[in-house]
């Protein structure tokens, strides 16, 4: 498809699975496998806005992680702290406004303040998207969602009857357009809670590369198949 003019998705989500058994493979500490992973998305990032990609949504943290090894979450908070606050000069200079979908509490302070100085050092760019969910669960956005609507409703805001696809997209964690394409590394074949709502009509894509692998290569891999997918949206 090199000579063919692909058709690229305006909002790719990109679930970063496989850091671990890419370090086990390695006889390395999962640790490493996560620190990889990081550079991998630093680099990666630049790329696919390149491409003429728009919005990326990319899977950082689940809630169910802090169900991990509690070391193995504190050397990510830690990573999380470092990344956000050196690692993104380059989505900086691009012009892309980064947003963060989850639940604060539990997170660390230092991961919280970070987190904040990257939302205000980029909430004016207009080049693009970064959503970074962390502490993130789509159940517990869709509870979060319902919870914002009904205070609307009982603060006279609006009528129960004024509730439509728009209110409720509006009070997600964050008023983004529908996924077009996500993939999931490392094989597994499941979206583990991530952006239900958002990617009802997506499609999905699941190599078996392992995230730290997953470079520029392998993501024009995703977008060909993405050109081969005859997109109807049940219209027949």
């Amino acid at each position: 498809m090199s000579n063919v003019e692909l058709n690229i998705p305006n909002h790719v989500g990109i679930i970063m699975d496989g850091n671990g058994r890419w370090a086990k493979e390695r006889n390395l500490p999962r640790s490493l496998g996560h620190k990889e992973g990081a550079e991998n998305l630093r680099k990666l990032l630049p790329y696919i806005y390149d491409k003429g990609v728009r919005y990326v949504s990319i899977y950082a943290f689940s809630t169910e992680n802090f169900e991990r090894d509690i070391n193995e979450v504190k050397y990510l908070m830690d990573l999380f702290t470092k990344h956000f606050e050196n690692e993104y000069d380059e989505i900086i200079k691009r012009g892309v406004k980064v947003v963060f979908s989850g639940r604060r509490e539990p997170l660390p302070e230092s991961v919280l303040e970070s987190m904040d100085k990257l939302m205000d050092a980029t909430k004016d760019k207009q080049n693009g998207v970064l959503n970074v969910c962390l502490n993130y669960g789509s159940q517990f956005e869709i509870v979060d969602m319902v919870k914002k609507v009904s205070k609307l409703v009982l603060d006279g805001k609006i009528n129960i009857n004024d509730i439509d696809k728009k209110i409720v997209e509006e009070n997600m964690y964050h008023y983004l357009p529908p996924l077009d394409l996500v993939i999931r590394t490392s094989g597994e074949l499941r979206c583990s809670n991530f952006l239900m709502y958002q990617s009802a009509y997506s499609e999905f894509y699941f190599p078996k590369t392992y995230f730290p692998d997953f470079d520029s290569k392998e993501f024009d891999l995703a977008i060909e198949e993405y050109n081969k997918r005859n997109r109807r949206f049940g219209k027949n």
